[in-house]
């Protein structure tokens, strides 16, 4: 273990960009939700957020965090639209599309169908009214359960709790066990600053877990 003395950071007395660049450094790779919500006036958004997990699976529980913007404290459009219509459509992001998904991070104006904006093709959903994005080999189709705002301050997370309904997944990316295959999907994860890692090829290693 090094002897090198550790550095110790407290919430209350760094700034909120150095604390979150701190948190975002370790807490990595995260999964990517391409999140696909709608307002009340029926205008699709797409947006990725990589504060977003899975948190059980009866019932089939996901959870991505539209925080506030830490720079003015405005809330995005995707947290104001899933209080419209409580519903999402979270797409699985691959290596294929990951320079469509960061330019979906844009700060478009409200009402712009980042789908047009950067060439992803919208599916219809079957049992919500958010789109699928057709490129996604994996598309959950998930109404919102719950909103929790953990503050009101800027890069203040809200939760969003959503309950899947109904799962597509392109067969390609599937074994012969009719299971995900890893090496198929190519997924891309988040990491600290700039940083993306490819879940693919020798990054990926099996561990078999304790009797």
């Amino acid at each position: 273990m090094s002897s090198t003395p550790y550095l110790h950071f407290d919430p209350t007395e760094t700034s909120i960009p150095k604390f979150h660049h701190l948190m975002l450094g370790a807490i990595a790779p995260r999964p990517i939700a391409l999140a696909s919500t709608i307002d009340n006036e029926g205008r699709p958004n797409l947006s990725p957020f990589s504060f977003f997990n899975a948190f059980g699976a009866n019932p089939p529980i996901i959870v991505f965090s539209p925080s506030r913007r830490g720079v003015d404290n405005t809330t995005k459009h995707t947290y104001e639209n899933v209080k419209e219509v409580p519903e999402v459509v979270i797409n699985a992001v691959t290596y294929e599309m990951i320079q469509k998904v960061s330019d979906s991070s844009a700060d478009f104006p409200k009402g712009v169908n980042e789908f047009e904006m950067v060439g992803f093709k919208m599916e219809p959903s079957d049992l919500v009214r958010p789109f699928r994005v057709k490129e996604s080999p994996v598309q959950f189709e998930c109404k919102v359960l719950q909103i929790i705002e953990t503050g009101m301050g800027n890069a203040a997370g809200n939760l969003v709790i959503c309950e899947i309904l109904r799962i597509h997944v392109n067969p390609e990316v599937m074994d012969e066990y009719g299971r995900i295959d890893q090496q198929r999907i190519d997924l891309v994860g988040r990491m600290g600053g700039e940083y993306y890692v490819r879940a693919q090829g020798p990054s990926l290693f099996e561990l078999a877990k304790p009797q």
